[in-house]
Formats: structure tokens, C-alpha cells, sequence
């Protein structure tokens, strides 16, 4: 099989495509490089030994995309391209809504031109909104996400439903994860944020090897067990093995029609504080915090109920928070400007 991957260079999606790469599968990668690095691409290639397609372009480029499509026989679509800080989403509504929204209809459209109709979609927990209690299970409605981010994948999640309705021969999975953090246990490949880093790992990491003063953790008075807040943390690589699984799944369960949502998670929410900590344990390194106002669009607590995907895709998080953060120091020591040369 020969897989699109949609915005393949970044964070998740350059992991993603090391997995692929290693069950065999051909892969294509589209990416603008806005938020990402062709670096790690070719790191992804000397890890692998294998080869990938890449094409620079934007998703909302219908004609780029059509190229792509025309030249390569395509029987699959993972698409993780797109703006993904839910508090800058605040701040820029109309940009999350033209790429996140926009963007993925292009997307579609040249599919259906082009008869493409496998697809997997890069989704988040925060589709459960406000109104889910927690742990959020796949059988609970959509929500109303505090942010345009959040409101963007819900969207985008409707349009699938709709279009799968329309058209018989198109059927996905939507995953729904949590906080993926941790890098490749190489160190080669990791999360490597342009500017200020909008999650908490990256930022923490920054901290360790010196590039920042002090972590600003934000919010210490939720109505948490140590009020800050708690999230479902799981590991980059375990991330990466889901969307392997769900490609697979699709192509065993050739019967199934519509869409299908997985959530991915470890099932545990841990606190800023306890991965504060945590870290502090790992890299041995003392890291300075102080406590800022609460965020905008962030919610107290929630995390996973992940049986669905442990009984359907055989997927199940296995790495340990402590593995999550002897990854990340290691990436964020070997690389302290990430993929920019030093």
C-alpha cells in the first residue's frame, strides 16, 4: 500500500511515518513546512533505510494536491496537517477554521476526484468538550469545544460522517488522542516547536538544557487532586503504532463502511506538577516554574477510556511516563535547537 501522510514532517506525523515505514508501506509525504522541519524526514530515512516521497505544499493547494495524486497511485490518507495551539486558536479563530476546516475539504475533494477513499484522521479528545463527563468513551455525542481548535476537529468529524454517508465507498477512522509527548528512544526524531513552545514537555525540556529561564505553568488552582491541571499523557511512538493499527484494521475489515472513532490514550490522567516532576527524576536536572494565569480554552481534567481500541485495533499505550521522559531529555540534550543546525 501506498499511504499519504498529510503534514508528515511534523511532531506526530514524522512518527507516524517511521512506523509505516517500518510495516512496509510506501509513503508519501505533504507537508509546508510551517510548523515542521524536511529534517526530520531525512532522519526518519536513516532510521528506516527506506525511502519517502516528499512534496512542499499547502493542503488548501488543490492543484498541488492533484499533482500528488496524479502521480502516485494512492490507496490511503492519514492527515495530520494542521494548526494545532489551542490557545493561539483563541486568538485566531479564522486561521484554525481556513486551514483546519477548509484545508481538509480540499483534501477530500481531490480524494473523490481521484477515488480515494480510505482515510484516517489526526483528531483530539478535546471533541468531547465541556458537557462529556470524564473518562471520555467513543459512544458519548459531540461536544462544544472551549476553542477553535477544538471546534475544528469537531467540524472536520462531521464532514466525515457526511461525506461518508454521500459517498458508500468512503470510510475512515477519526483517532482521538490525548497529550502525545516523548520522542524515538534514537533521540534522532522529536518534538521540535517553532518559537515559544505552546505545550507544557517541550517547553519543561527547554527549560533543562537552558534555552528558557522558567516554565510558566498555568493555573494552580483547579479543582485537581494538586490544582493544576490533568491530562492523559502518552508516548509519541505508541501514538504513531495506532495509526498503523487503524490503517491496518480498515484493510482487514474490507466490509465496513462509514467512519469510526478510536480514542488513543493510556487511560490515567497525570498533572502539570507530576510531570514537572517526573522530568525533574529522569534528566536530573531542577526545573524552575512559576505559576501563571489560567489559559483560555483549557479544562480542568480529562483523559481516555481507551477499550475500544485495545479490543478492535489490538492497540494499547505500553511505554511509562518515566519512558516518556528519559525520551524527551535525551532528544532535547542530543538536539538542543531541535532540527536547526547549531
Amino acid at each position: 500500500m501506498k499511504i499519504l501522510v498529510t503534514g508528515g514532517a511534523g511532531y506526530i506525523g514524522s512518527h507516524t511515518v517511521l512506523s509505516l515505514l517500518e510495516n512496509s508501506y510506501q509513503v508519501v509525504v505533504y507537508d509546508n513546512l510551517s510548523n515542521s522541519s524536511i529534517e526530520s524526514i531525512a532522519r526518519v530515512q536513516a532510521l528506516t533505510n527506506k525511502e519517502v516521497d516528499f512534496i512542499e505544499g499547502d493542503i488548501k493547494d488543490k492543484a498541488k494536491l492533484r499533482q500528488i495524486f496524479s502521480e502516485h497511485k494512492i490507496d490511503a490518507v492519514i492527515h495530520f496537517a494542521a494548526l494545532k495551539a489551542v490557545g493561539e486558536s483563541m486568538h485566531k479563530p479564522l486561521s484554525y477554521y481556513q486551514s483546519n476546516i477548509h484545508g481538509t475539504i480540499c483534501l477530500l475533494e481531490v480524494m473523490e476526484e481521484y477515488n480515494v477513499n480510505e482515510f484516517i484522521f489526526s483528531s483530539s479528545a478535546t471533541v468531547y468538550g465541556e458537557e462529556n463527563n470524564v473518562p471520555y468513551v467513543e459512544t458519548m455525542s459531540l461536544g462544544t469545544p472551549a476553542s477553535p481548535y477544538g471546534a475544528s476537529k469537531v467540524m472536520i468529524e462531521r464532514v466525515l460522517q457526511d461525506q461518508a454517508f454521500a459517498n458508500n465507498s468512503f470510510r475512515g477512522v477519526s483517532l482521538r488522542y490525548f497529550n502525545p509527548i516523548g520522542a524515538h528512544e534514537s533521540g534522532e526524531i522529536g518534538e521540535d516547536p517553532k518559537g515559544i513552545p505552546n505545550n507544557l514537555l517541550p517547553y519543561v525540556a527547554q527549560v533543562a538544557v537552558g534555552k528558557r529561564e522558567k516554565l510558566s505553568i498555568f493555573g494552580g488552582d483547579y479543582p485537581t487532586a494538586d490544582g493544576s491541571c490533568e491530562r492523559d499523557y502518552l508516548h509519541v511512538v505508541d501514538l504513531a503504532k495506532g495509526h498503523v493499527a487503524a490503517v491496518k484494521w480498515l484493510e482487514k475489515n474490507q466490509s465496513f463502511k462509514g467512519i469510526e472513532a478510536f480514542n488513543l490514550g493510556t487511560g490515567v490522567a497525570v498533572s502539570v506538577f507530576s510531570i514537572v516532576k517526573a522530568f525533574e527524576l529522569a534528566s536530573a536536572v531542577n526545573i524552575p516554574f512559576e505559576i501563571a494565569a489560567r489559559r483560555a480554552g483549557d479544562l480542568p481534567a480529562f483523559w481516555a477510556n481507551a477499550d475500544k481500541a485495545s479490543e478492535k485495533l489490538q492497540w494499547q499505550a505500553e511505554k511509562t511516563l518515566e519512558e516518556m521522559m528519559i525520551d524527551t531529555f535525551r532528544w532535547q540534550s542530543k538536539y538542543p535547537n531541535g532540527y536547526a543546525h547549531d
